[in-house]
């Protein structure tokens, strides 16, 4: 069967480095891996000497992710938020106490960002071939971008907790959680290596990941974040999150080109267009991958300047590589926050 996907508006690859420069010392890690929302998910475990991993991990990941995917998915018609995407009533609509909270996350960074990020943009999502619909290879009409901006607007969406429900005040707003949904799953995940007694884990999705304690030989997890360049692996910096999660964005893999122009899946809400190419990736490091997600993407879409300003304000733990003045070339900025988690320079 095949499972409905998400495309990822935020993420890119990380290369987790479990014993960097030990690679002669045999590694006790314990690996469990599939399918999920379009990439790859990972459980990397170092359980403690004589303790054992429940043999029906692999299995429960794969329900919880597959579970996440019926929630949340705008691929699977049959999602619970695709039926409400669909659902023509503006009133009060009950939905699953996990929806809520992806949903309600989503509107707070809306407003912290205040529209550089807008969990609505889906129809510009779509619009320009990024999201469930055919992929296109030219931009859309000024007239469509208008048209779809319409529907953008976080400040039309409502959620409340107790019961859980969502209400539009707009029949046909879509709400999109792909900029959202792989870092909850990571958490999700987290919690479940947690449950089984493992408190040494990094567990991945695609760029969105989670961490805490050491890898199999008892050292610290090392992350690394990769080299802004569509043409071949390469490491930028290597990072130590410690018990954290990192979630990392870019534009350089999801695009299409036009007459020399790139637009990239990155849609800034407040323009309907691609965000500026002035900003390369962003990575974010928080307490919860649910909110490093979020910020990461918002962080991008607002371009370099107001997106360096709104880590600041908002004390975030964020790495950026913008391109250089001249179109060639790459400028590291970090945030004060992000700093302790660097490693210096390989020689």
């Amino acid at each position: 069967m095949r499972h409905a996907r998400f495309r990822s508006l935020v993420s890119l690859p990380l290369c987790v480095l479990l014993a960097a420069c030990e690679a002669e010392r045999p590694d006790p890690t314990i690996r469990i891996a599939g399918s999920t929302m379009g990439t790859r998910y990972e459980l990397k475990l170092a359980p403690q000497a004589g303790q054992s991993v429940p043999a029906d991990l692999k299995a429960r990941a794969d329900e919880l992710l597959a579970q996440i995917n019926r929630q949340m998915s705008t691929y699977d018609p049959d999602s619970e938020l695709s039926r409400f995407n669909r659902d023509p009533r503006t009133d009060w609509i009950e939905v699953s106490p996990e929806l809520y909270q992806v949903v309600a996350e989503g509107l707070r960074f809306s407003e912290l960002t205040r529209g550089a990020f807008d969990i609505t943009v889906g129809p510009l999502v779509n619009l320009w071939g990024f999201g469930p619909e055919p992929r296109r290879d030219q931009a859309p009409s000024e007239a469509e971008i208008q048209q779809a901006r319409q529907r953008v607007d976080y400040r039309r969406l409502h959620a409340r907790a107790q019961p859980p429900a969502l209400k539009k005040e707009r029949a046909d707003l879509y709400v999109d959680l792909s900029a959202l949904a792989k870092g909850y799953a990571v958490d999700r995940l987290a919690e479940l290596a947690q449950a089984s007694g493992i408190d040494n884990y990094l567990v991945a999705i695609g760029g969105d990941l989670r961490a805490k304690g050491h890898n199999g030989k008892g050292q610290p997890w090392t992350v690394a974040i990769e080299r802004p360049v569509a043409d071949r692996r390469a490491v930028e910096r290597l990072i130590r999150p410690g018990d954290h999660a990192v979630s990392t964005a870019g534009d350089y893999r999801n695009f299409f080109e036009q007459d020399g122009r790139r637009y990239s899946h990155i849609i800034d809400p407040r323009s309907g267009r691609p965000a500026p190419q002035t900003v390369a990736s962003v990575t974010v490091i928080s307490q919860l991958d649910l909110k490093a997600d979020a910020a990461d993407t918002a962080l991008l879409a607002a371009g370099a300047e107001r997106g360096l300003q709104l880590a600041s304000e908002h004390h975030l733990a964020a790495f950026f590589i913008l391109v250089g003045a001249d179109g060639g070339g790459f400028e590291e900025r970090y945030t004060p926050e992000f700093e302790p988690f660097l490693l210096p320079r390989q020689p």
